[in-house]
């Protein structure tokens, strides 16, 4: 049986869903489930949305705090993908550093990267070292984890070619093994952005003076429900934006690999 739906059906599906979740907003506001100050239609977050990218909130518009809020993400983000990711390969080729690394790194991957904000606000207070810190605990543990079993699930006839050619470790790495783990280093990477990209906002509530997390608990503070629910719509679409983007960094290596 083939679940697979067509492009027709797949946007069929999510117009139908899209609209009974607003029709269910407005049904809820409709029968007074919530007071109107704490859940506003979503007609007034969409004005919201578009007012704060012009009118200033908590000393910038969502532009700025978008940007410094992605400023952070990238920076905790790539340093997790350049960390994890070769990492990740080498303990799968390299029998000793994946002893050495694995009962370090397992008792350090659950940890919440929540947890770590107490250490943040210590040792970087409200710089960008802080929520840095806090997005790289999010994103390195799924960089690694997928390279590493990209690494381990390579065909085997694959290696035995490249030691009977008398490759060596690194290249076998770089032309061998990453190739072959590119789809399991993707789906990595889609993963570590989206936690790294949740605690990075998670980490703006508490070590941050400016940035997304940073809005949205100032407007809790004033009470400006609008103004939250804009910020968390904004933070959701910048979210799929990053997974798009990854999507196609994924289908322009495996065409590359196929070519």
């Amino acid at each position: 049986m083939n679940d697979k739906l067509s492009p027709g059906q797949f946007w069929r599906l999510t117009a139908i869903g899209t609209v009974a979740f607003f029709a269910f907003w407005y049904l809820a506001r409709a029968l007074h489930f919530a007071p109107p100050q704490f859940l506003p239609m979503p007609h007034e977050v969409l004005t919201k949305l578009i007012d704060l990218t012009h009118n200033p909130f908590a000393g910038a518009t969502l532009w700025e705090h978008m940007l410094s809020s992605l400023g952070r993400f990238a920076m905790g983000f790539v340093l997790a993908a350049l960390i994890g990711v070769p990492l990740g390969l080498a303990m799968g080729w390299f029998r000793l550093l994946d002893d050495i690394v694995t009962p370090l790194f397992d008792a350090l991957r659950f940890i919440a990267p929540v947890a770590w904000v107490p250490f943040a606000a210590l040792w970087f207070g409200t710089g960008i070292g802080g929520p840095t810190l806090i997005i790289f605990a999010g994103a390195f543990p799924p960089c690694l984890i997928n390279a590493y079993r990209g690494a381990k699930n390579v065909d085997v006839r694959f290696l035995e070619a490249a030691s009977m050619l008398g490759v060596g470790s690194f290249k076998t790495i770089t032309e061998v093994l990453f190739p072959a783990a590119v789809p399991s280093i993707i789906a990595g990477l889609r993963i570590g952005a989206g936690l790294g990209w949740m605690s990075l906002v998670g980490a703006e509530l508490i070590v941050a003076s400016s940035g997304m997390g940073n809005l949205i608990v100032r407007a809790q503070s004033a009470l400006a429900t609008d103004t939250v629910m804009a910020g968390m719509v904004a933070i959701g679409m910048v979210g799929i934006v990053i997974d798009v983007l990854l999507r196609r960094l994924e289908r322009q290596l495996l065409k590359h690999r196929n070519a």
